[in-house]
This record gives structure tokens, sequence and C-alpha cells, in this order.
């Protein structure tokens, strides 16, 4: 099952949103923003099962980022 090996992490934020590029970046993903542009603009990233190719999509408390093996859960810092 696909689900069994897929690496789950949390990234919590202080602010109402993170940019696509920058939550990438932020929760190591990539190293830089131009990688994060190339992963983005490649249609490997999913926005709660969705392909997202907008680097600068507002990505909100709630939300998860899909990149291959990996599972990013956004919520909001208490």
């Amino acid at each position: 099952m696909m689900g069994d090996c897929m690496e789950r992490m949390t990234v919590q934020i202080h602010t109402e949103f993170i940019k696509l590029d920058a939550l990438l970046k932020y929760a190591g993903v990539v190293q830089t923003g131009g990688q994060g542009k190339e992963l983005i603009a490649s249609g490997s990233v999913f926005l709660n099962d969705e392909v997202c190719t907008m680097r600068g999509k507002k990505i909100c408390p709630g939300d998860l980022v899909r990149i291959d093996d990996r599972m990013i859960e956004v919520k909001r810092e208490n």
C-alpha cells in the first residue's frame, strides 16, 4: 500500500499562510528557491491531492502538501 511508506511531517507556521515555494524550503524538501521552483513546475507537488504548479500558492493551516513519498501537514503554531 502506498500510505505505509509515506514520510509524514508537520510544519507549524505562526502566520496566516506560507507560500508553497517557501514551505518546501522551510521543510527541508529543497535547498534553494530555484530547486523549489523547478519541483513545483514539474508537476510533482500536490496540494490537498491536486497537482499545484503555482509556486506562490498560499498554503494555510490544515493543508496537506505531498511530494513523492513525503506528506507535509501545515498547522498553526500555538
